[in-house]
């Protein structure tokens, strides 16, 4: 499954909405460095839809706020 996310590093507060089918809005309060931010989203996605962390990987985007997200089913 693929999913489109919209990430705000370094926020007060995290949130986890879901905008339409496959796009998603995720504040994190991790910084946007030494990749902290990107491996807070993958595992806040891995407890959203109950899948093991190393199931959720960043396909595009790993430097940017709009990335492209795989999720394997295992």
């Amino acid at each position: 499954m693929y999913m489109r996310v919209r990430v705000t590093p370094g926020a007060k507060k995290e949130k986890f909405l879901k905008i339409t089918q496959g796009e998603y809005e995720i504040s994190v309060r991790e910084k946007a460095e030494r990749n902290m931010a990107n491996r807070r989203v993958c595992y806040l996605i891995s407890q959203e839809f109950k899948v093991l962390r190393g199931a959720v990987r960043i396909v595009n985007g790993h430097r940017s706020g709009v990335k492209l997200i795989r999720i394997e089913k295992i």
